[in-house]
């Protein structure tokens, strides 16, 4: 017999529209810190999961709470998941039990469904149950980190496979001149998006900024040419 969802204390949440309301299954660190950053962008969110004391844990963060059973359809028509326009399901180690939510999701016509996988086939499983986005958080944060040894990179973000953005520290050879003098796309294929001067926050950046030492940027461009420029820093 399949477990019949458990409520725990919730906020009360203001009437809002299907489309501000967000159901997360999977309370793990990936489920956890996605469902606390949709509360602090103003969505209403359900959170789901089978471990009560993930659940009695963010029972004062989230909106609503439940522990229940998420790969029976029953268990989510009881729960109101058709309701919902998006659902985020961040099981990660149970993969059928990943599987089988997102494809219960799909069948109950969930609009808009985003999937964690841990491996290439799981997440392909996931496409073809129903997901209509599939993340690989491991993946992508190792992919990060690789990029950011040797300390020249700060930070990576790939937006595509032949475009990045990168936060690095200005090269030792723009200090004291503006960025229409150093025509750094022209010369290196990068574009400065953004500046942080010390002690400060960032800041657009425009044709009059003047690098300084110490200044940290965010450059946009093609994933060599934002390698390769960082490294000159």
């Amino acid at each position: 017999m399949a477990d019949h969802p458990r409520p725990h204390r919730s906020r009360p949440g203001l009437q809002r529209s299907k489309s501000s309301q967000v159901l997360v299954v999977g309370l793990g660190r990936f489920g956890s810190a996605v469902a606390l950053e949709l509360t602090q962008l103003g969505f209403e969110v359900l959170g789901v999961d089978t471990d009560a004391r993930r659940v009695q844990k963010l029972s004062d963060e989230l909106t609503h709470v439940l522990e229940a059973d998420t790969t029976d359809p029953e268990v989510l028509s009881q729960i109101g998941a058709r309701d919902f326009e998006n659902a985020v399901v961040g099981i990660g180690s149970d993969i059928e039990a990943s599987i089988l939510t997102v494809a219960a999701l799909a069948d109950l016509g969930v609009p808009n469904i985003i999937g964690k996988a841990v491996t290439t086939p799981h997440g392909r499983i996931l496409e073809r149950v129903g997901a209509d986005t599939v993340v690989y958080p491991e993946h992508e944060m190792g992919r990060r980190v690789a990029h950011m040894v040797g300390g020249s990179i700060l930070d990576w973000f790939q937006l595509d496979a032949n475009f990045a953005m990168v936060e690095t520290h200005a090269p030792a050879e723009t200090l004291g001149q503006t960025l229409a003098e150093l025509e750094l796309r022209a010369r290196y294929g990068v574009t400065v998006v953004c500046v942080k001067p010390n002690d400060a926050g960032f800041t657009y950046a425009t044709a009059d900024t003047v690098l300084e030492e110490g200044d940290v940027l965010v450059v946009a461009g093609p994933g060599k040419e934002c390698e390769a420029f960082a490294r000159m820093s």
